[in-house]
């Protein structure tokens, strides 16, 4: 998973598919397992094993649904979902349309998380991850669907619209529209800075105010403009359980199908002000001074080192930095007014679990 906003936080930073349940049976690569009485049903989940899809597996099996997980890894998946009753990995590729035909069989719902930040080598491009792969999952759920009706979670990210020329934001979108021209009960969720103790961003941070982690001797943030001394841009961090919980409601509104959503938290502050509650909260934190990068001055940098190939030198690229220059905010009517999202301030959920970082 990820969001545009927690690209503020990471520009800094630098065969066919089986199944292998826990405890289920399996038969000829499907899962034969009933869904047990009184299950609300089975969903699959795509990028599972990361920091928001560990979440709301860990809710969709306290509510007693049966969860299907697709994932390229068994051995992470293992380490980090919980093993027991109701989970079902299944070893596949979100490109996979075999691997997806696999996972959507029988199922009841589908959350599709999967994305990526920054593009690597190979298939890791913004095309394939948000756009691609966004297809392949809507038509195996539409193939799917042709036996039982399949409500369809999407998840894309805060700051996405028509119109923009940031990679990131273009593919996303692409991939909310083939959502939208589908035949599934969907919907989609549009999170801001998703935080939690065990979240890229949050660990960053903490690393960042002990003087743990690059640059050291002071806590870095990107400003709007060329002013190294101005204000971060406004953010109103979301926690994931938050996130987590409305997902998982959404599966069973039918209030929610059709409908986009944003996510973002309760209480909006400037980027340098946020850190500066990381320096309060965080155990063993030490009063570093605050330093503002212009962050045009990132756009630039990014632009040059990529046009003579260097640009991976940089925790950031170009399409990082121009987003890491956006608000990061939303009035979240919609989700209120339809949903009941009621999210908690960034600081009162910050100080829930600072003991854990």
């Amino acid at each position: 998973m990820d969001s545009a906003a927690s690209v503020i936080g990471r520009c800094y930073l630098g065969a066919a598919a089986r199944h292998r349940p826990y405890d289920a049976r399996v038969e000829n690569g499907i899962d034969t397992t009933a869904t047990p009485t009184g299950s609300p049903g089975t969903a699959a989940i795509t990028g599972a094993t990361g920091f928001v899809g560990q979440h709301i597996v860990r809710e969709l099996l306290m509510r007693g649904w049966q969860v299907r997980a697709l994932v390229r890894s068994e051995s992470k998946a293992r380490r980090v979902l919980p093993e027991g009753t109701g989970l079902t990995l299944v070893s596949g590729d979100v490109l996979d349309t075999a691997a997806l035909d696999r996972l959507m069989t029988g199922v009841d719902a589908c959350i599709h998380l999967v994305g990526i930040i920054r593009e690597a080598g190979g298939q890791q491009t913004f095309e394939n991850m948000h756009a691609e792969a966004t297809r392949r999952v809507v038509a195996a759920g539409e193939r799917a669907s042709r036996a039982r009706p399949i409500r369809h979670i999407q998840m894309s990210a805060l700051g996405v619209r028509d119109g923009s020329t940031i990679p990131y934001q273009r593919t996303k979108r692409e991939g909310e529209r083939a959502v939208e021209a589908s035949s599934l009960r969907w919907t989609i969720f549009r999170p801001g800075l998703i935080h939690g103790h065990d979240g890229e961003f949050t660990q960053m941070a903490a690393a960042w105010v002990r003087g743990k982690s690059a640059p050291w001797l002071f806590v870095p943030f990107f400003t709007p403009g060329w002013n190294p001394f101005a204000k971060g841009v406004p953010v109103a961090p979301v926690f994931v359980d938050d996130v987590a919980r409305m997902f998982c409601d959404a599966v069973t509104n039918d209030a929610a199908i059709g409908r986009t959503y944003d996510l973002a938290g309760a209480e909006t502050l400037t980027f340098d002000d946020m850190l500066r509650v990381y320096q309060r909260l965080v155990p063993g934190a030490k009063r570093l001074p605050l330093v503002g990068v212009p962050g045009p001055l990132a756009v630039l940098q990014a632009k040059l080192l990529g046009a003579v190939g260097l640009g991976k030198l940089l925790p950031f690229d170009e399409g990082m930095a121009r987003m890491a220059m956006e608000p990061s905010v939303s009035e979240c009517t919609l989700a209120k007014a339809e949903l009941g999202y009621d999210p908690e301030p960034f600081t009162e959920s910050l100080r829930s679990y600072a003991d854990k970082l």
